[in-house]
């Protein structure tokens, strides 16, 4: 779960006990070394987590494969056309190497909203269906990307499994949707979900906006990439998968010295020396209102 404001009695009673006004914050923490390789081996007191500055206890630590749930979010205007082959065989190469458990499903984005999956089917963890899902959308008309992330955010919170992803894959930013940039910031800082971005941007296109991309990753804990060539993807949607398949599960009960809704989070990896790492985490995230005292 890349983040998570649960109460106690949501919580595996046979795994922790906490007081019921007690909250816990997940994380899903993603660490490599500086050649890209990801670090193993890490236990529980090899992480510091400070939230708005104050250092917090862990108190849950894993750091097991287990499924995800995968929204892909697919950019289908009209300037995808020329693309749309890359991008749905990278998307297919993203699901041949995640855990066959996933949980998956596909959110296409044009002038409007349109889910892949077939109607009442909500997620699926067969290739088969998934490639029928991507591939049946066509390309046209505008980019109504805002839309398009809080619907697959909205998607994301139904699925059964604790740890949450959405991969976005778009070449614009953003001149159809109902909703603005500041919707979707405040949906990333307030729901679960890691959002990993994927801008195959032309040099020409006026809507470009890849510090959008970059941002809502940033906060979420995820990674944004920004390919050159669109030959680079299928290797980026790989990595993607991977990454999500190697993260650290980390949780704590947060102890808070001030009211701020907003909590910013920062975490530390100590003892391994000085090589120099990159450590992906959600950086922020907003308080819901049950969950004020």
């Amino acid at each position: 779960m890349s983040l998570s404001i649960v109460s106690a009695q949501a919580v595996n009673e046979k795994e922790f006990t906490l007081h019921d006004h007690v909250d816990l914050v997940l994380l899903d923490v993603s660490v490599k070394e500086a050649k890209g390789n990801f670090l193993s081996g890490l236990k529980k007191e090899n992480f510091q987590i400070f939230e708005n500055g104050k250092l917090q206890t862990v108190s849950q630590f894993s750091t097991v494969d287990t499924p995800i749930t995968v929204g892909l979010v697919v950019d289908d205007s009209r300037s995808m056309r020329p693309k749309r082959a890359d991008v749905v065989n990278s998307a297919l190469a993203l699901i041949d190497a995640s855990n066959p458990q996933d949980e998956m499903f596909v959110t296409h984005f044009n002038d409007r909203v349109h889910h892949g999956l077939p109607e009442g089917t909500s997620f699926t963890d067969k290739p088969a269906l998934l490639r029928t899902a991507l591939w049946g959308s066509p390309p046209e008309g505008m980019t109504a990307l805002y839309d398009g992330i809080l619907d697959a955010l909205h998607q994301l919170e139904s699925g059964s499994q604790d740890r949450k992803s959405l991969v976005i894959i778009s070449d614009g930013g953003d001149n159809a949707s109902k909703h603005g940039f500041k919707d979707v910031l405040d949906a990333v800082e307030a729901k679960r979900g890691i959002l990993y971005s994927v801008g195959v941007f032309d040099e020409d296109d006026p809507d470009r906006n890849p510090g959008l991309l970059r941002r809502l990753a940033s906060i979420s804990g995820g990674v944004a990439y920004l390919p050159k060539d669109l030959s680079e993807l299928p290797a980026i949607c790989r990595g993607i998968a991977q990454d999500m398949r190697n993260r650290y599960s980390i949780g704590y009960a947060p102890v808070r010295t001030d009211n701020r809704k907003l909590r910013t989070i920062k975490v530390v990896v100590t003892g391994v020396g000085n090589q120099k790492l990159e450590i992906h985490a959600r950086t922020s995230y907003t308080l819901a209102e049950e969950h004020e005292h």
